[in-house]
């Protein structure tokens, strides 16, 4: 036997488990090693979902989009149907307003540029009266709190504030608060717009009460020179219409033409992203007038210190140019300020020189004059006997005082005012009476008595001058020397006039022209001219009224001016109160044109009713028209002509 030991046999044990092949390389685990990792047990594979059909999903997605879509509908026909009105109200909240765009009212000025009217801004406060209610504000008093904020700053009254802001109309989206305010009032408003809003934004407990209040720009009318020509001029109502004056007899050139503006609105407030129209506004003509404001200034003055002085109810003056009719002043007293008619009386607010009818007195004896001039029946140097009394028809005439029988020349009849010896002189107008008082009533038709001056002015009386065949018994000898007849200040005025013109009365006129937007200036028409008496009968009787001023004898010695030769007739007549209708106090007066060879400027003067010193004509109205005749011809530069008076004789010997 070999040196090997011979081979065991193997017991077949129990059967072990096959392994799997180690791989190569990999160390059998010996005793003391690590058993060997079991490999991870394998992973389970993902389960696979299979989507169902999508019919089912896009079914619920078109019921919810036909519920979606019927909502709609519903809602839509809900509005458009169901509560239309209730949203239509409810759109009234923002839309569509408008307002009228004021033009800018013309400017008045005096014949030299000088404003006498002109416009400065100003604003109209307006409030939109839904902007008040409950539903807008939160609070029940919303009006009553605005118009206690409004009422100091506009000078109204709470209670009409309030009525304004809760009117009975519910739907009512516009009311004027106050008109034509001063930058400053709306500047106050505003402001404190302002600082509502600002505090409402931080505190919830304040409202802006004044959201609904509004401003829309216009013009506010100022007249610079106070009450000077306030007669004329007029004013301008509440509504921005001429009320009187000028203002009214122009007030379609001065007032031009209103604007349009209409936008779209939320709040009270503009939507300035929805756009607005706008018809703009054409601004009205300025007119310039035949006054001169400084010579209008002299006239206001110098009847104003004499109605104070005399105690009278009121007086006027009025300055024309003989030549062109122009009127340089009418001038009133009492009168008062544009700018304030809270401080007017009504009964001072007109133009009482060309309102006032009343019976001129012996300054109407003129006109009787010229006619028995003209009829060649009398000259300047014809005899008159004039005795103490004179019986006529039912009464028993007499002059202004006693006096023996005067013997007269027909130009001492003028300077010394005689009624008795106008009566006779008128009388050899005709065969007969009846035919003397057609004949002077046609001399008085022709100087303007009877019909309106030719001015136009709003409220002008044509005065009364009854046909010859309707005068009275006792008429046909007053009616002579100024009684049972009567004028106004500016008919007066233009009778001595058309004396200085050489005859011709040329009607007076007060506007000189217009200028347009456009800045042209469009003269006024060219006045009316007549023809009354021959130019040899006006010169005549120029000279015949410089008796009354520079014969000692005259009437009218108040109203000499040195330099200057001055033509002029006194005035005192039974005055006729317009309350009563009786005879009460007197009507004084003054008139003449100077110089009176080579007449430039005329001046008419009458007071009414005074009731302390003198009342006769020369005494209280001579020295009125002695100082605006002065005033009148320096201001104009009319020189002294140098040449004497006539110095007709005024008496005769028997």
């Amino acid at each position: 036997m070999s040196d090997r030991e011979p081979p065991r046999r193997r017991v077949p044990g129990p059967a072990r488990p096959e392994r799997s092949a180690r791989p190569v390389g990999q160390r059998r685990p010996g005793p003391g090693s690590r058993p060997a990792r079991r490999p991870p047990a394998p992973r389970p594979m993902p389960r696979v979902i299979q989507l169902g059909s999508p019919r089912p999903r896009l079914r619920l997605v078109g019921v919810a989009l036909t519920l979606v879509l019927i909502a709609f509908v519903l809602r839509l026909l809900q509005v458009q149907a169901v509560d239309a009105s209730t949203y239509a109200a409810k759109a009234e909240q923002n839309r569509y307003v408008g307002y009228t765009l004021a033009a800018e009212r013309g400017g008045i000025t005096d014949r030299t540029g000088v404003a006498l009217a002109t416009s400065v801004d100003a604003y109209t406060i307006t409030a939109d009266p839904t902007l008040f209610t409950r539903e807008q504000l939160k609070v029940d008093d919303g009006p009553e709190q605005a118009a206690a904020l409004l009422a100091p700053i506009l000078g109204q009254e709470q209670d009409t504030i309030v009525q304004k802001l809760r009117p009975e109309d519910k739907k009512l989206r516009y009311v004027v608060l106050a008109s034509r305010q001063t930058p400053q009032v709306w500047k106050q408003i505003k402001d404190l717009k302002t600082a509502l809003a600002t505090k409402s934004e931080t505190d919830r407990s304040t409202v802006n009460v004044l959201a609904g209040v509004l401003a829309v720009p216009t013009t506010k009318r100022v007249y610079p020179n106070g009450d000077l020509a306030a007669g004329i001029l007029g004013w301008v109502n509440a509504d921005g219409k001429g009320g009187g004056g000028i203002e009214q007899q122009l007030n379609g050139l001065l007032a031009g033409k209103d604007g349009k503006i209409r936008y779209a609105q939320s709040g009270g407030r503009q939507v300035p992203t929805v756009g607005s129209t706008e018809t703009p506004a054409v601004p009205g003509s300025d007119v310039e007038l035949t006054v001169d404001r400084d010579i209008q200034w002299a006239a206001q003055n110098a009847i104003t210190e004499q109605v104070k002085e005399s105690g009278a109810d009121r007086g006027y003056v009025i300055v024309q140019d003989t030549r062109t009719g122009e009127v340089l002043a009418m001038a009133n007293s009492p009168g008062f300020d544009p700018n304030d008619l809270s401080e007017a009386r009504s009964a001072d607010m007109g133009n009482a020189a060309v309102q006032d009818a009343f019976e001129p007195g012996s300054t109407a004896k003129v006109m009787s004059m010229a006619a028995v001039l003209e009829e060649n029946v009398a000259d300047p140097l014809t005899h008159v006997v004039v005795p103490n009394r004179l019986h006529r028809g039912d009464r028993l005439f007499k002059d202004d005082i006693n006096h023996p029988t005067w013997y007269l020349t027909l130009n001492g009849v003028l300077a010394k005012s005689s009624n008795i010896g106008t009566i006779l002189a008128t009388g050899q107008l005709g065969k007969t009476q009846k035919q003397a008082n057609q004949v002077l009533y046609s001399y008085l038709r022709k100087f303007g008595l009877g019909s309106h001056s030719g001015l136009g002015f709003p409220g002008e009386t044509p005065g009364i001058l009854a046909a010859p065949d309707q005068w009275s018994t006792s008429q046909q000898y007053t009616i002579p020397f100024g009684q049972g007849v009567s004028l106004n200040a500016m008919q007066a005025a233009s009778v001595y006039s058309t004396i200085a013109n050489g005859g011709v009365r040329v009607d007076p006129t007060l506007v000189r022209g217009t200028k347009g937007p456009d800045g042209r200036f469009v003269p006024a028409a060219t006045p009316k001219k007549t023809r009354v008496i021959s130019e040899k009968t006006a010169k005549t009787l120029a000279r015949m009224l410089e008796s009354v001023v520079d014969d000692e004898e005259g009437t009218g010695t108040k109203a000499r001016i040195p330099g200057y030769r001055v033509a002029g007739k006194t005035g005192t007549a039974n005055r006729v109160d317009p309350a009563t209708g009786k005879y009460k106090g007197y009507t004084s007066s003054f008139a003449g044109f100077a110089p009176a060879d080579k007449p430039r400027v005329t001046v008419y003067c009458a007071i009414q009713n005074a009731t302390k010193g003198n009342y006769f004509g020369g005494q209280i109205c001579g020295p009125v028209y002695k100082q605006v005749m002065e005033f009148a011809l320096k201001t104009l530069q009319v020189p002294p002509t140098g040449a004497r008076a006539a110095n007709l004789p005024v008496t005769y010997r028997p």
